[in-house]
């Protein structure tokens, strides 16, 4: 005579027989143990943005600045952004600095090639203040529509001159709102860091907050002053809606 638990396991196994193919799907094969439940994959976690920032020693640092100091580094683990960063010290939409190339021939060299972000920043124009503005203007909508070109989807974003100690002159406020007219004209956002009044008075007089935030030399952020311009930047990327960008959207 077969023991209790063979006569389980036969009725168990004519049971099977007599179900579609999926029909013990939901059973364990170990009958002592009852049901068990079918395993759930957990959802897949979302991707971080992936962000560009292009630009001049505002954004990639100046000589010996770590990278991890920039306020772009600043701004992306403030937002938990992958961050990629690209420019060249004293360069811009149209200055070559101390080097032979402006804006578009470094996005070529080293952005163009890439993957499409979902987010590309550029900033620029402090070191464009002796250039007539309409030839800023005119080299800016040619990267800005380059980039359009070469990753459709991306999402752009123009930040003006950034100006770190005493009042801008009048050439580099010209500057400014020529950029300003550019990215209205190609219908994307633009951050005015010196309307905003991101760093106010003057280091060499002491006034305002230049002393705490821009070096000695009048021009390039502390390594406090890199935070505190990411902040500024966080505040102006939530009022445009881009602080988690998805490319297409």
């Amino acid at each position: 005579m077969r023991s209790r638990r063979a006569r389980r396991a036969a009725a168990f196994a004519a049971l099977c027989a007599a179900l579609p193919l999926t029909g013990c799907s939901a059973f364990s094969t170990d009958v002592r143990g009852g049901a068990e439940p079918a395993a759930v994959s957990p959802a897949p976690a979302a991707a971080a943005p992936v962000v560009m920032f292009f630009g001049d020693s505002y954004t990639v640092g100046k000589k010996g600045t770590l990278p991890e100091n920039t306020y772009a580094a600043a701004t992306a683990r403030l937002l938990g952004w992958q961050v990629v960063l690209a420019g060249r010290a004293g360069t811009g939409f149209v200055s070559t600095g101390t080097g032979t190339v402006a804006f578009r021939p470094l996005f070529e060299s080293q952005l163009g090639w890439r993957p499409a972000p979902d987010l590309l920043i550029i900033s620029g124009g402090h070191n464009d203040a002796r250039f007539p503005p309409q030839k800023v203007a005119a080299a800016a909508r040619d990267l800005l529509d380059l980039a359009a070109r070469r990753w459709p989807g991306t999402r752009r974003l123009l930040i003006g001159p950034l100006w770190g100690n005493g009042s801008p002159p009048p050439d580099a406020l010209a500057v400014r709102d020529a950029l300003a007219l550019t990215a209205e004209q190609s219908k994307i956002p633009f951050v005015d860091p010196i309307s905003e009044g991101w760093i106010t008075g003057d280091h060499g007089d002491g006034t305002g907050n230049a002393p705490r935030y821009i070096l000695p030399d009048g021009t390039h952020p502390t390594v406090a002053g890199g935070r505190y311009v990411a902040a500024r930047l966080v505040q102006d990327l939530r009022r445009l809606g881009l602080t988690h960008p998805v490319r297409g959207r």
